[in-house]
């Protein structure tokens, strides 16, 4: 057996099922081995940046390990923002790349670098395999610490003549993942029990890794007793909704800005974070402490540095968040007096009232904007909410377009279908729907992209025109990169106070995105009414092949 079998026999017992990449000539073995290898298949991709975040959607959304080859250092350094992403997000991916063969390397030959090194930053861990004999072993303990929590990224560089060198009597046995539902110390979980029912307006911060660990329910149960409202976390690291968006405990996401985070929180006594990073700021704004001084913090997270690591915590919890959370709901409930219950109960019913009052003004404005052209975000956003299913699942990169309001319009009933961008490194929204399509071929797939950072990853439409992989495409086409420009303003800069910018416009000439996705066989269509948009929408979902819809929004 040679290393690249080797190196496939771990993955298959790992039950690896798609390996993505964009192939070199370091990485040729791996092509030819499975050339004759049905366990696998092998999704190409014409370039790394969307091959990457293909990988990255498929292990968010299967919660398996997502594996991706790039060619050698050049490979590595185009796939590097969406390793980024995949390390902001702790999705369990193993990223491969040939290194140059080592009789070779003390000549400094082409392509060849120190890899290892350029990806640890941003990996759990990352190695390059210097024996045959070592590539089982190697390969299992990557699987298991990019499946182990708290999950993450891990790099692993191949030479060539590791690679092709065979060698017999290898222990190719399936690495073995710990179970994750270790739960906090009794102890702590007691006294945050009784802090949170005594609380007289406690409040929930909730995260990615709550989904993440199939907590949502546990997080329900315990909102519900306490009558407590839930905030996810910063759109920053707003990677999966932590509970339904139409319960009416669900009070959106936190302000991107220290100002609106603050206000937000000034009301609460107690706050219980848990598996979300407090806080990942954006840009530097007044006050400089977000979380009000008298707030007492309790969070539970599986990542120990994120507890206490930005502001001290009264108590802190590590373990899994859904042990965490089952056990903490039934304590709080053992404990809460009837008066409490009933303080709860009349919680619930403000908070339910405010949500649904949130819900009927946008309702509103989004009537009030509909005949309004090129067409506005409110109507953009309430002619997607018409058009999706229960069941579809949303990528979403383009924030200052959906800024949250599907949530409000309460779609997303099952938050695993929510994907948001984690790291910000762009690019990443339609390799990452193709992933997420191949692991839910079942569900409808919406890639809702903004155009500018559309295009750092537009070639991930060929894959899905080549693998028939059924993603509707959205481009929230503003001609700008807005974001930025909201930026300027929180900055306070002077020129942009004025709407004056530089190199933030797309325009002359306006990207033809039509033109692009038809290049790479994707069929595509312009859409400048909301009504034909929701139209559009119903019926692309039911198609059996991409397509791109160019939206056409306010400017």
């Amino acid at each position: 057996m040679i290393g690249m079998e080797a190196l496939l026999e771990i993955l298959a017992a790992s039950r690896v099922r798609y390996i993505f990449g964009n192939p070199g000539s370091t990485e040729l073995s791996l092509n030819d081995v499975l050339v004759g290898d049905g366990r696998f298949e092998y999704i190409l991709g014409l370039h790394e940046l969307p091959v990457t975040a293909m990988a990255d959607g498929y292990a968010q959304a299967s919660g398996e390990l997502g594996v991706v080859c790039v060619h050698v250092s050049p490979g590595l350094g185009n796939a590097m923002g969406m390793l980024f992403n995949a390390y902001s997000s702790g999705t369990p991916l193993l990223l491969i790349a040939g290194q140059q063969d080592r009789r070779l390397q003390v000549r400094e030959p082409a392509l060849v670098g120190d890899m290892v090194s350029v990806a640890r930053p941003w990996t759990k861990w990352s190695v390059e395999v210097q024996r045959v004999e070592d590539v089982p072993t190697v390969v299992r303990r990557a699987v298991q610490t990019a499946l182990t929590p708290p999950t993450g990224p891990v790099f692993l560089s191949v030479p060539v003549d590791v690679q092709l060198e065979s060698t017999a009597n290898l222990d190719l046995s399936a690495p073995h993942i710990p179970s994750r539902r270790v739960r906090p110390p009794a102890d702590a979980l007691n006294e945050a029990a009784e802090l949170l029912a005594q609380a007289r307006k406690p409040a929930i911060l909730a995260g990615s890794r709550v989904t993440e660990a199939d907590g949502v329910g546990e997080l329900v149960a315990l909102a519900e007793r306490l009558g407590a409202p839930v905030l996810s976390e910063q759109q920053t690291s707003h990677g999966r909704l932590p509970m339904p968006a139409d319960h009416p405990l669900y009070a959106g996401t936190l302000s991107l800005w220290a100002a609106g985070v603050r206000e937000s929180l000034e009301d609460f006594d107690v706050i219980f974070v848990v598996g979300m990073n407090l806080l990942r700021q954006f840009i530097y704004g007044e006050p400089p402490r977000p979380v009000p001084e008298h707030v007492r913090l309790i969070h539970l997270d599986e990542r120990a540095w994120e507890i206490g690591k930005n502001y001290p915590v009264e108590i802190g919890l590590l373990g899994d968040p859904k042990a965490g959370l089952a056990e903490l709901a039934q304590t709080v409930s053992e404990i809460q007096s009837p008066e409490l219950v009933g303080a709860a109960a009349q919680r619930t019913q403000e908070y339910a009232a405010r949500r649904f009052a949130e819900r009927e003004a946008l309702l509103a404005d989004i009537e009030t904007q509909w005949d309004l052209r090129p067409m506005a975000t409110t109507a953009f956003m309430g002619a997607l909410s018409r058009a999706l299913p229960p069941d579809a699942a949303l990528v979403d990169e383009a924030p200052t377009t959906q800024g949250h309001l599907l949530e409000t319009l309460g779609v997303f009933a099952d938050p695993t279908g929510y994907f948001g961008q984690r790291g910000w490194a762009l690019g990443w929204g339609v390799g990452c729907a193709v992933g997420v399509k191949l692991a839910w071929p079942d569900r409808p797939v919406v890639a809702l992209v903004g155009d500018g950072a559309a295009i750092y990853g537009i070639q991930g439409l060929w894959t899905a025109a080549h693998y028939h992989i059924p993603v509707v495409f959205l481009i929230a086409n503003n001609a700008q990169y807005k974001i930025l420009k909201v930026a300027g303003a929180v900055m306070q800069l002077p020129q942009a106070a004025q709407g004056k910018y530089l190199g933030m416009d797309l325009v002359d000439p306006e990207v033809d995105f039509l033109g692009l996705a038809r290049s790479f066989g994707v069929e595509a269509l312009r859409v400048t009414e909301p009504e034909a948009l929701s139209e559009a929408v119903r019926d692309s979902l039911h198609r059996t092949e991409p397509i791109l819809l160019d939206v056409t929004i306010e400017r």
